[in-house]
């Protein structure tokens, strides 16, 4: 196993520093995950894909356990039906597989949504595309990594 993937390699390209962490035990929650890399469960970036059409995907970066809103989602891609992507098209899309997906080193481009609360913490951890590996970096610097995501209030209010 190597600590190299895709998504390594786009922060690699872009001179963007980052560390790479390997869990030694298996991860069965969010919670475990953020805490077996020193996190709070906020600071664990999930990529999940959606799709809005036949061939047509959207990305939506949440953090922690928050929800998002499929009103909202809905609103803002002016799409009537959305619904999750299988695991089949998560692979096929992203070159991922569910549990793994980052938003960067990404097979297609798309077009992607970030919940605001995403970039609150300084650091952060997100997919590496491999599982049992993070990518632990600064929320700016995904920011940067990511210069076309929009980010706004995506998550559902309780």
């Amino acid at each position: 196993m190597t600590d190299q993937t895709p998504a390594t390699l786009a922060l690699d390209a872009l001179q963007l520093p980052y560390t790479v962490f390997r869990h030694t035990q298996s991860v069965s929650s969010l919670e475990e995950a953020a805490s077996q890399r020193g996190h709070l469960p906020a600071q664990v970036v999930r990529s999940i894909l959606f799709r809005v059409g036949e061939g047509n995907f959207v990305m939506g970066l949440m953090a922690g356990p928050a929800q998002i809103s499929w009103t909202i989602l809905r609103r803002t891609l002016a799409q009537s039906r959305v619904t999750m992507a299988t695991e089949q098209e998560v692979l096929t899309v992203t070159g991922y597989r569910t549990g793994a997906v980052s938003p960067l080193g990404l097979l297609t481009p798309l077009r992607m949504l970030a919940d605001e609360s995403v970039f609150l913490p300084e650091e952060i951890s997100i997919g590496s595309g491999e599982r049992g590996l993070a990518i632990i970096l600064r929320s700016a610097d995904l920011r940067s990594a990511l210069p076309d995501v929009e980010i706004g209030q995506f998550s559902a209010v309780e």
